[in-house]
């Protein structure tokens, strides 16, 4: 199963405006942002990740509510953090 998860912007990449370092339950990864549009995204906003790419930028209580509910599924939620620790879109 493949959910969207929150993550946190915690750097923009300075050799491409379409990469940030996002950090989801302590997994740091690139993910694209550039659909995200051109007003994008800064270090401290939450956005929802879905295949490596940010598909909305999110507040932070709907990102812990959407965690909070995630966890919740169990393995559901476990395979999608393995599959991030294992992704590499750079």
């Amino acid at each position: 199963m493949c959910l969207g998860i929150p993550g946190e912007i915690v750097e923009l990449s300075p050799d491409r405006d379409d990469l940030a370092t996002v950090e989801v339950a302590g997994v740091r990864r690139a993910v694209n942002i550039g659909l995200l549009g051109p007003d994008g995204v800064r270090p401290g906003d939450w956005v929802l990740v879905h295949v490596g790419f940010a598909m909305s930028k999110i507040d932070e209580a709907e990102a812990a509510a959407t965690l909070d509910l995630l966890r919740g599924l169990g393995s559901a939620y476990t395979d999608e953090l393995d599959a991030l620790a294992d992704s590499d879109i750079t």
